[in-house]
This record gives structure tokens, C-alpha cells and sequence, in this order.
């Protein structure tokens, strides 16, 4: 049995399923603030809220591919699950860290248009 090859396949299934996973979550919930950002313009939010779904895609199934080589032959389910659980933990932790850093993006830029706000009322 070929466990680099099983290992490639199941890691390509879980980083892209949590992949499409956040993004759509951030999709989804992202939406509102880009709204308010936008002043209203319900439109252009969807439409930036898109673009950033494709960039997130992107970045992260582009790295997840390139990070797919296991570099020592896996002899055994032990050594797979240990080389998967390296790879898919790392790639958890860069989708959180994207995501923490969309947060503070879409605060700042929030607080921002909250500031313009109150200063041309």
C-alpha cells in the first residue's frame, strides 16, 4: 500500500473542504460589514465580498498544493497520520490567521467609514 499517495488525496480532500469551508463563512458573514463600509451600496459589497472569496481561494488552495509533497516515504498509518496531521495543521492555522487578519481589515476600514461619517454629519 502507498501511503504518500492515500496521504495526498486525503490532505488535498480536507484543506480544500475547510477551504471552501471558511470562505463561505466569510462570504456569508463578511457581507454586512462591507455594506456598512460601502455606505449602503449593497451592489459593490457583493461584488467585493466575491473578489475576496477568489483571492482567500486562491492563497490558499494554491498554497495547499504547493505544500503537498511529503518528503519521507510513509511506511505505515502512524507515519501518515502524523505527516497529515503537520500538513492539515498547518494549513488551519494560515486559514486562521487569513481570517483574523480579514477581521482587522474589515474593522479598520469600518471604523474608518464610521469616522468619515460622524465628521461629515
Amino acid at each position: 500500500m502507498n501511503y504518500n499517495v492515500i496521504s495526498y488525496a486525503v490532505y488535498l480532500l480536507i484543506t480544500i473542504g475547510l477551504t471552501v469551508w471558511v470562505a463561505q463563512t466569510l462570504l456569508k458573514n463578511g457581507k454586512i460589514f462591507l455594506v456598512e463600509i460601502f455606505g449602503g451600496d449593497t451592489d459593490l459589497a457583493s461584488s467585493v465580498n466575491k473578489l475576496l472569496q477568489v483571492g482567500f481561494y486562491l492563497i490558499n488552495i494554491g498554497y495547499a498544493v504547493m505544500a503537498l509533497t511529503i518528503v519521507n516515504e510513509l511506511v505505515d498509518l502512524q507515519n501518515m497520520l502524523e505527516a497529515l496531521s503537520v500538513k492539515i495543521g498547518t494549513i488551519i492555522l494560515i486559514l486562521g490567521g487569513m481570517h483574523f487578519f480579514n477581521l482587522f481589515v474589515l474593522f479598520s476600514l469600518r471604523s474608518k467609514a464610521q469616522r468619515t461619517k460622524y465628521v461629515a454629519k
